[in-house]
Formats: C-alpha cells, structure tokens, sequence
C-alpha cells in the first residue's frame, strides 16, 4: 500500500542558503517516526513544508488521497477572543455536530435517517467521542471550558491546542514539542496514549525517554541532508556512535558522548524495572547511595576548587499563598512553613504538576518574590545564575559573539584554567563562523542556547534552572548535562525532562498542591518506583476492603425490559466501541506474550513478569467478553 507521505528529493534555499539538499523519506500507516535536528538546521522549516505553510524549490511531496493530518505548533495561533470549548473542538467539529444530530434522531418518534446516521457514526469512530473528549481534556487538566484563550497563559493554549488534535484523531499526526509545558504526571499520559495510538505520528521532541518509548524509526537532519535510522533512540545511538568511529579524528568528542549516551539508555531502562522490596528498605538505600555520591563529588570538588562556603542557603518555615476563589478559604496554598537547609554542591530537582508552585518557590529564593511568612537565609559567597522559562530579550543587530563578550572575555574553569568566549561558544555547538552571525539570523532554540551561555560566562556558583530543556536540541541537551554533572557549585533544576532529571540531581523536591512538599534522595526514575509501589499497596488494600452486597434484581422490570425492543443508548455503543477495541488489544497482546516466552530468548525478570501478566489478560478477557454479549443481545 502506498504511504500516508511520500517526500522525494525535497530541496529548499533561502536566498544562497540552501537548507535542505535532496531530502527524501516516507511515513506509512501506523509508523509512529522522530525527527531529530539540531537548532537552526531546517527542522522547524521542513514541518512547515510538509504542512503547506511553506515553499520548496525541488522535488515533490505526495499525500495519500484522503489522508487527515493534524499539527501541533511549537507556538499555537487561536483567536484571543476564542473560548477553550471552541478551540478543544476546533478540528472535530464535525463529529460533536454528528453526535447531536444522531441523539436528535434517536428522540424523535419518527427517527427517520437513523440507519444512515448509524452508518456514518460508524465510519468516523464518533461512538466513543465523548468518552475520549472527556479523558482527554482531564488528563491535560483543561476544566473551564468558558475561559477565553486571551486569558490563558503559553503552556495552557499549548495544552489545549493538543488536546484539539488529539480530538481529530487524524490519518497523521505531526507533533512539535508536545512535552513543552506539560508536567511529568500528563507527560506519562501522552507517552501511552500515543503508544497506542493507531494514527502514523511525526514527532520532534527533546525527551529521550519518551522519543525512545514511542517511536521506531528516528529521521536525523543534519549537514541539509536526512538520514534514516530504523529503530528507536537507543538503535540510532548506537549507529551515529559506529558511523562517527568511521569519520575524521576531530569527531571524537562526539563519538565519546554518543557512546555515554548509548550506555545510559543500557543501563536505566534495566533499572527503571526493578522494585524494591520495600519502601523502608528503599529508602534506606537510597539515602546511602546519596551520601556517598554526596561525599565523592565533595572529595573531588574540593581538589578543585573549594571557592563555595558551606552556607549556601536555609528556607527557614516559610509561607506563601495567593487569593483563589475556587480554593478551600479562597487562597491558594503554595508553601505552608518550610523549612529546609541547602547542603554544598547538592543538586537538586524540584517536580510537581502545573501550578504547584515550583517557579514561585525558585523566585522566592532569587529575592524576586516575597514570602507571607518565614525567610529565605543565602549564604555570603553564593553567586546565582538564573535561567528562566522567559528567556532573555537581545539585540537583533548585535553579532552572537559580541553577546557573550559583553558578559566576560573569558569564564574560569579553576586550576588556572580558562576558556575565552569563543571556545566557551564553541563548546556549546556555535561553530566560529556562526558566531559572527546577528542574532536576528538565529532560530527560537538557538536563541535559547545563547541564553544559556550568557548565563553560565557570569560563572556563577549556584545555578538555578527553570524549565533548561524547552526547545534545546537533544546535542545541546548533551553537553548541559555533561557541564552540570561536573560543575563546581549547586545547582537547583525545575524541569519535566525526566531524562535530564536522571542524569543530573541526585535528590528531589516534589511539589503536590496545597503546600505539601515530599523530601525524596533520588533521582526522577527512583521517584517513580517508589510511587508506584505506593500506588500498589493503595490499590491492594482497597481491593482487601468489603465491598457493598448488590441491590436485588425486581423480576417485574426485568421482565418488563426483557420484552421491550430497544437500540442502544449513545452511551452503551460507547461502551461496546471500546469493548470491542480492548479486547482486539488483549488479544494482540496475548500473542506477543506467547511468542516471546515459545522464544527462550526471555531473561529471568522478564520471564516472570510476562508469566503473571498472561493470566490477568485471560481473566480481563472473560470479563470483557461477558459484557459485549450483554449489550450485543
């Protein structure tokens, strides 16, 4: 069958610059495929190109006849004056308007049409529409529907604009940052529901975790020519790795953070997988883990440079709300009499869902916002770098160079060590010929890197970053954590990147709502099991508890019922949709699961987590099974 998109020989020039050369690829059904590029390669230009909002000069761009495609924007546009209903639906229109002509038929006494409209509703997928708008919305947490977009800050326009494609459940799906803005908890949704997902998907995304749990082939943009890697991050970190062994010598560096790369990804999804066998014992792991590398990096920093005092800062009980009428005593609670002592070069990660209060607490400390109560106590010596999610304002017509000039001439590196402006540019993926560029000729991601590396030439001791990973490329994103992992100082980050998270702190500060902050000593992945193993416990004890014997049936009624022909409600041909599709799903996986324990190829965890799973999919099957022939009767 042909493909969904079919690019050949795609070439595009601005002026003498020619970005792309000879580009060529194809998207089939399903194919679920990442685009990966540096800032300023030509990635943002060939998603406009693919979706007509740009030309192109050579070649050809063929899409299957019938074919729906839906875009998610880095920077979605809607109409301020636009309500959050209007603009969730925008793109699926048609099916709400189906719906409520088929309710409409289905009350009248005449229901004329009702077999056509049947028919159509069956050719859209529209029986499960509601439920889905319902999940979807939820999970993005999009609640007032009424508000205007005009009042909605970024990263809530952009969690609506992907709730609006998502609804559309096009043929293609083309998404650009889809994790910008969303907190780890809707993060870990869009991962599965795209997991499963049967649409083809394009995906441009800075979080490795999630390129790599979801997609399988990897495009890689570089030099104005793609490349084509048939398997997923790891896959493709492996082969870049290979291919830069066979390149010049000078690709060195490359090659060594390549193969870092590649063995992270070894190595954490195996740890990603073991539970501990108890939360005490957990615990007390993790927080012996955490003293000794605690103690190590002191060792080694001290060597370094001791230039840091042991006072760093102590948030000593303090308090912070803002007025919320929808809040229990109209005020939302931020922080409720924290207290907590920063130790020497800890790094930190701060976590929590959207509007916990993780940027107000950073600029608390920064003395950019005041508490209601208590204080915030800085040590003498510290000297904070602040990088925040508004970025900073240059001059267009200044030279990239001259930026990071007018900061410092050169940043210490310790041990009489130094870097001039050039090399530290350098360092941070702006070659010398680009930095003579002008600003004005730099993408938004470039923009950010420099941003950072005005940030870091103030050499600063104490790092603050708020949200570092949005709209880096994944190649600048390997050298931050490289620096951050060696730099001599504290460092507090405040991300949803949980592949940066991993890499980087070592302790954790998760912010839930109404001023609860959980003190955890790990990283992001040890975070997760431990949750998870509490949700585990929660969930067994619930089910240990006595449940309500059911009401008895009334015979009358159900004779009554049992003699009445009926069709089903909007709601039961919902229910038997989704039925239907479970239980295609479980069978599927049933069959995975039978052929990978006939393979012998299976290690022992694996063995035994696929063993107990078989029997919970016969079980959920049965179920499935006895209520589909209950509403198909």
């Amino acid at each position: 069958m042909a493909p969904l998109l079919d690019v050949q020989h795609l070439t595009k020039r601005f002026g003498a610059l020619e970005l792309l050369d000879d580009v060529s690829f194809s998207i089939h059904e399903g194919q679920k495929v990442a685009l990966i590029a540096r800032n300023g390669t030509g990635k943002s230009t060939l998603l406009d190109i693919l979706t007509g909002r740009e030309d192109y000069e050579e070649g050809s761009i063929i899409m299957r006849n019938g074919t729906r495609m839906g875009l998610l924007r880095q920077t979605p546009d809607y109409d301020p004056a636009m309500t959050v209903a209007e603009a969730c639906f925008h793109e699926a229109g048609e099916l709400s308007s189906l719906i409520r002509r088929y309710e409409e038929c289905l009350a009248s006494p005449e229901q004329a049409g009702l077999d056509a409209l049947i028919t159509e509703m069956e050719q859209r997928n529209a029986w499960n529409f509601e439920q889905r708008a319902a999940h979807i919305l939820s999970k993005l947490n999009i609640r007032n529907l009424n508000q205007t977009i005009g009042t909605l800050s970024g990263g809530q326009v952009k969690r609506v604009a992907l709730a609006n494609v998502l609804l559309a459940e096009p043929d293609l799906l083309i998404l650009d940052e889809p994790t910008n803005h969303l907190d780890l908890n809707m993060t870990l949704w869009l991962e599965k529901y795209l997991q499963h997902a049967s649409c083809a998907l394009l995906l441009v995304t800075h979080d490795r975790y999630f390129l790599d749990n979801v997609c399988s082939s990897i495009l890689e943009l570089d030099g104005k020519q793609l490349s084509v890697f048939r398997g997923n991050y790891a896959y493709y970190l492996e082969k870049k790795g290979e291919s830069l062994t066979a390149a010049e010598a000078h690709h060195e560096k490359l090659q060594n953070l390549y193969r870092k790369e590649l063995d992270w990804m070894r190595r954490m999804p195996c740890a990603r997988g073991t539970k501990a066998r108890s939360r005490k014992e957990a615990f007390a792991q993790l927080e012996r883990d955490l003293q000794a590398r605690r103690t190590e990096r002191q060792a080694r920093l001290e060597i370094k440079s001791g230039y840091i005092g042991s006072k760093i800062f102590e948030a000593e009980y303090v308090s912070k709300s803002f007025p919320d009428a929808a809040a229990e005593g109209g005020r939302k609670v931020i922080l409720d009499k924290f207290y907590y002592n920063f130790s020497r070069y800890e790094k930190m990660g701060i976590i929590g869902g959207n509007g916990t209060g993780k940027s107000t607490f950073v600029k608390m400390l920064l003395g950019l916002e005041r508490p209601d109560e208590g204080r915030f106590v800085v040590g003498e010596t510290v000297r904070f770098g602040y990088y925040s999610q508004e970025g900073m304002a240059f001059d267009d017509r200044m030279k990239v160079i001259d930026a990071v000039r007018r900061i410092a001439e050169t940043i210490d590196l310790g041990g009489g060590r130094q870097l001039s402006a050039m090399q530290f540019l350098t360092h941070f993926l702006f070659p010398p010929s680009r930095q003579q560029d002008y600003i004005a000729k730099l993408s938004g991601g470039e923009r950010r890197r420099l941003y950072l590396c005005t940030v870091l030439m103030k050499n600063p001791n104490f790092l603050i970053l708020d949200e570092p990973t949005n709209d880096l490329d994944i190649p600048t994103l390997q050298v931050l954590e490289t620096y951050l992992q060696d730099f001599r100082g504290c460092v507090i980050v405040v991300s949803h990147d949980r592949y940066f998270m991993d890499k980087v702190v070592d302790h954790l500060l998760v912010f839930k709502g109404d001023g609860v902050i959980d003190d955890f000593p790990g990283n992001y992945t040890q975070y997760r099991e431990f949750a998870a193993e509490c949700e585990e416990r929660e969930r067994a004890e619930r089910q240990a508890a006595p449940k309500p014997a059911p009401a008895k049936a009334d015979p009358a009624r159900a004779e009554r019922n049992a003699n009445r022909p009926r069709r089903l409600s909007y709601k039961e041909r919902q229910e038997l949709e989704a039925l239907e599709l479970e239980m295609s799903a479980l069978e599927d996986e049933k069959k995975q699961i039978e052929a990978a324990l006939c393979s012998g190829l299976l290690s022992v965890q694996e063995l035994t987590e696929k063993s107990i799973r078989l029997p919970q999919i016969d079980q959920r099957l049965d179920e499935a099974m006895e209520r589909w022939m209950e509403l198909s009767e």
